[in-house]
């Protein structure tokens, strides 16, 4: 008896478990309620579900905001949601097809939700905006959705996506015509800005800043605007509003400064394929894709971890001149600040040995002699234009859309203090062929530093499977082609 009532007992857990899973599928989804701990959090911060929202999005960090107005009508931080999939390179997006999720000012309406999204529920960005079709940019149906998937959206999990969408459907209803989302590359802060500060896309970054700023200092939402292929905020504004934003502008460029004059190296990041957060990435590395897959995306269309090979890395460094030409390449352990500062000072210890090398001579007697004098000289003269150049390396880039600064690929750069093959005497290159008439194999020379959050080549992450195995598990798929559900009614 004692033993039925058990079995009694998992029966109806088992069955409430997939009634909960299953409560908002299909046309229920659109009344997915916002969670009881998410009321919670707004009652303690002193706010409420009708509440106007505003959204911010960061891709280095890959990292979701969500904003709400309080009673005292300024924004105030309500949650952060881990990004679990975004696709393509720091940059606006500017053509279909090119898997660059969109940066800008967007406003989200009520016509741009989705409940009936493939990717369990979504909503469409609103690109292209008048600033981007003021460029010529063009693609559709950029979301913010479900299934950690991604090609030029913003993937979300699916329990997050399904609160995000709670949050601004009650927006809506309660009165707010349009929900601005904020989509950036990086969080706007003077160590970001001083490392891109030679990147193809400063200007443009330098514009959306100024949305920003005066969003950070009045805690208000930009009334946003184009005018001569630039985003414009709020008009003249209020004077005193102005020139708090500037002065904060001025104080962010003054610490720029200080950090170049430090040492602050300039760069550009290159990701294999966009990135995700670090919470998902160790889980990625330790499970497996399909175990995020089921874990991350149970509601949406099984499309699974779009490219995983590319999560397992972190992002290439560019490591730019003066001028903005790349001068070297190396591999960071991931796009944190630490992490690319500490991938940049590793790959530059066999230049500096190098160059430190180069500063001592035998002298007549066979000792060694360290040219100090000549060391310290070249120290104070190299002193000057740093200085100069970091009081007035921003204030050359004006804000505004930027022309893409040639890269050279990481084939043509090398790594700190390695010669390129035709740079090698003609005798060094002439031994490379002793092998062949049976001499010892030349020693290879060191690749630049490389350094990856786990192995270069993951042995977790599985090949491409069939849509459904015959025990009915799901399945990875790696980016299948949009024609592949072209049959099928339901979009992003």
């Amino acid at each position: 008896m004692a033993f039925k009532q058990l079995a009694l007992v998992a029966f109806v857990a088992l069955t409430l478990g997939a009634c909960e899973e299953d409560r908002y599928r299909g046309s229920a989804r659109h009344h997915i309620p916002i969670p009881s701990a998410t009321y919670t959090l707004m009652a303690e911060k002193g706010m409420s579900k009708d509440q106007p929202v505003l959204i911010r999005s960061y891709k280095k960090e890959s990292e979701l905001e969500v904003w709400k107005r309080k009673p005292n009508g300024q924004y105030a931080l309500l949650k952060t949601y881990p990004m679990c999939r975004w696709s393509g390179q720091l940059g606006p997006k500017t053509r279909e097809g090119d898997r660059m999720a969109p940066e800008g000012f967007y406003a989200i309406g009520p016509g741009q939700m989705n409940p009936n999204s493939s990717y369990y529920v979504s909503f469409n960005m609103g690109y292209p905006n008048a600033y981007d079709r003021s460029h010529g940019r063009t693609g559709s149906l950029l979301m913010v959705h479900g299934a950690c998937s991604s090609a030029g959206c913003y993937s979300m999990t699916d329990d997050q996506i399904g609160e995000i969408y709670a949050l601004v459907r009650e927006a809506h209803n309660a009165g707010q015509k349009a929900v601005q989302m904020q989509a950036l590359p990086f969080r706007m802060t003077p160590e970001n800005l001083a490392k891109h500060r030679l990147d193809s896309n400063i200007a443009f970054w330098k514009n959306l800043k100024e949305g920003t700023d005066y969003f950070e200092v009045t805690g208000d939402e930009p009334q946003v605007g184009v005018n001569g292929g630039r985003y414009v905020f709020n008009g003249n504004g209020n004077g005193s509003v102005v020139q708090a934003v500037q002065q904060k502008r001025h104080q962010d460029e003054m610490q720029v400064a200080a950090l170049v004059a430090k040492g602050t190296p300039a760069i550009k990041l290159i990701y294999d394929d966009g990135d995700q957060h670090s919470s998902f990435k160790t889980a990625l590395v330790s499970g497996g894709s399909d175990s995020l897959n089921r874990s991350v995306s149970w509601a949406s269309r099984d499309v699974g971890i779009s490219r995983p090979d590319a999560l397992t890395v972190g992002p290439q460094v560019v490591v730019l001149d003066d001028k903005g030409k790349a001068k070297a390449t190396v591999r960071a352990q991931s796009a944190d600040n630490e992490a690319v500062l500490a991938a940049v000072s590793a790959a530059a210890e066999p230049q500096v040995a190098k160059v430190e090398a180069s500063k001592v001579e035998p002298n007549k007697t066979g000792s060694i002699r360290a040219e100090a004098s000549k060391s310290e000289g070249a120290k104070s003269e190299s002193a000057k234009p740093a200085a100069a150049t970091a009081a007035t390396q921003l204030a050359k880039v004006q804000p505004g859309a930027a022309a893409p600064a040639p890269v050279a690929a990481e084939s043509q750069i090398g790594s700190f203090g390695t010669a390129s093959e035709e740079s090698q005497p003609f005798y060094r290159r002439a031994l490379s062929f002793v092998p062949l008439i049976g001499g010892s194999q030349p020693t290879e020379q060191a690749a630049a530093p490389v350094a990856s959050v786990v192995p270069s080549v993951p042995t977790n992450v599985r090949a491409p499977l069939p849509p459904r195995r015959a025990d009915g598990l799901r399945t990875t798929y790696l980016d299948r082609p949009a024609a592949a559900f072209a049959s099928q009614p339901a979009i992003r």
